[in-house]
């Protein structure tokens, strides 16, 4: 071969080398490109209107940077969003940073009160439902692509049966001579605005229907449920009954609180109902388990219908929900009991013959209130005092002892500026140095306290605090006036709050604001 040829070969493996290298990378960019293409939408205070008005559905998440359940559900909520732009038609998922302090307004106009809070929003957001579906990827998918169908599709065959009715959920069913008629719109519009609640269906064939009756020749709404008797009918058509109807019916006699992903929908319907709540908490091992469960259904059978429901938790899944009662394994089985109010009472390591009488004393107003509170510090000299729920009522007798203040100059001086936090909030955290700085700056002062609560470890008094999340800070005045703080929280600004204010209502007397107190 000839230096030329061999030359010209050389070029011509440089070239295809350099193609390939081209090529390669283009593919890898297209690759990176579409890894790192995002199907959630971004919304926030400037572009949420347009956009929302743009789709017929669209679900949108609110959430804060630093909330936990957010960062765990926004790998899922991306593949969801994903699948979802394929679906035919397409659905679309969105996300604003309601924390923000542009986007607030925002999220109030949709209630957010927690993270993540997720919306449906129909017709270009002129109508809001909540979403109450999964939190995976998978759940997620299926539960929305039944949303963006009809709010309540015939069932024709057993075919449909198997494909809409699922033996572990409640299913709600229409079941008609003839699709026509007032009982039947009325059904209609039912299913549209509890869909996102419940499953719903409509047949003229009621011997499809797994269980009930099948020979009925009227109009009948029939709730099938996973526990208890398995299905309730009635053949009141008016909206408002059949949704009290469907309320009541969808509560099991005893909901069972464990980890299964098949109950969870009964527990979240128990914690939200309005009614007082009972809870037995019992180790699953114990030895008259059978004698519990037993006397516990009888005892919940006894008060049904009469504003009290009734919740069964194994303590092995339940540490973290007799940790917020301030209960500990050793003091179980436990029963616990908060009524419509929020006040707490609680029988700890009861027995079975304990359950009736124990709730019997509740109805005839017997029992006295179970205050949660972390121990009175034997301490407190650190600038900002640590308050707890058993010196919180008592805090002028507290601050008392703990400053030495003449109880004369306390009721007609004293101020205080009180912050109920909890130790895993972010804001929280980023406001403890501040408030010590104030503290420190007020320290010549005895008539002023800077003090926190820690309010995932005390019970708050709810007539007295109304906390909608972490920090809440309130500011009682000398002259006995309460407020929330809603400003800015700089130091700065709370030293001048506290300046400014602390002798409002001074003109009340010190009795009146004993008598507040």
């Amino acid at each position: 071969m000839s230096k030329l040829a061999m030359a010209d070969s050389r070029v011509h493996k440089l070239l295809l080398l350099c193609v390939f290298v081209i090529l390669s990378s283009t593919v890898s960019i297209s690759s990176a490109s579409e890894e790192e293409k995002e199907y959630v939408l971004t919304l926030d205070h400037s572009n949420f209107s347009e956009i929302v008005s743009k789709h017929n559905f669209i679900v949108v998440e609110f959430y804060a940077p630093w909330c936990g359940h957010c960062k765990h559900l926004a790998p899922e909520y991306e593949k969801a969003a994903s699948v979802l732009s394929t679906n035919e038609p397409a659905i679309a998922l969105a996300k604003v940073d309601a924390d923000a302090e542009a986007n607030k307004e925002l999220a109030g106009k949709y209630e957010v009160q927690g993270f993540p809070t997720i919306k449906i929003l129909r017709n270009g957001g002129e109508k809001i439902q909540e979403y109450n579906g999964p939190r995976e990827a998978d759940g997620i998918v299926t539960y929305l692509k039944k949303q963006v169908g009809p709010a309540s599709p015939e069932i024709k065959t057993k075919e449909d049966v198997e494909r809409l009715i699922d033996d572990k959920k409640i299913f709600i069913v229409g079941i008609f001579p003839k699709f026509s008629g007032k009982e039947y719109e009325n059904f209609m519009v039912l299913a549209d605005k509890l869909r996102s609640d419940y499953d719903f269906g409509h047949t003229s064939n009621a011997k499809l229907i797994p269980h009930g009756d099948s020979s009925v020749t009227k109009p009948t709404l029939r709730l099938l449920k996973p526990f208890d008797e398995l299905f309730v009918d009635t053949q009141n058509f008016e909206v408002e009954s059949m949704e009290k109807f469907i309320d009541e019916a969808s509560i099991p006699l005893v909901t069972l609180f464990d980890q299964s992903d098949d109950n969870q929908p009964f527990v979240s319907k128990y914690f939200n109902s309005p009614d007082s709540k009972a809870m037995l908490f019992l180790n699953y091992d114990h030895e008259k388990k059978k004698l519990f469960m037993s006397t516990y259904h009888e005892v919940a059978g006894l008060y049904k219908g009469k504003g009290l429901v009734f919740l069964m938790g194994n303590v092995q899944d339940s540490e973290h929900i007799l940790e917020y009662f301030g209960l500990t394994k050793d003091q179980t089985p436990a029963l616990v009991l908060q009524d419509n109010k929020g006040v707490k009472y609680v029988s700890q390591n009861v027995q079975a013959d304990h359950i009736a009488p124990w709730l019997k004393d509740f109805t005839d107003g017997k029992l006295k209130p179970y205050i949660k509170s972390e121990p009175i510090p034997e301490t407190n000299d650190e600038p900002v005092k640590v308050v707890v729920s058993k010196s919180l009522k008592d805090m002028i007798i507290f601050l008392i002892n703990l400053l030495s203040i003449d109880l004369t100059i306390f009721y007609l001086g004293f101020t205080v500026l009180l912050e109920i936090y909890a130790p895993w909030c972010g804001h929280c955290q980023k406001l403890a140095p501040i408030l010590d700085e104030v503290a420190v700056s007020f320290e010549k002062d005895p008539n002023i306290v800077i003090a926190k609560l820690d309010g995932t470890k005390n019970d708050i008094p709810g007539d007295t605090f109304d906390v909608k999340g972490f920090p809440a800070v309130y500011f009682r005045s000398s002259g006995g006036k309460l407020v929330e703080y809603d400003g800015n929280r700089t130091k700065e600004d709370l030293i001048e709050f506290i300046q400014k204010n602390r002798d409002a209502g001074s003109e009340s007397t010190s009795e009146s604001v004993k008598d507040e107190l």
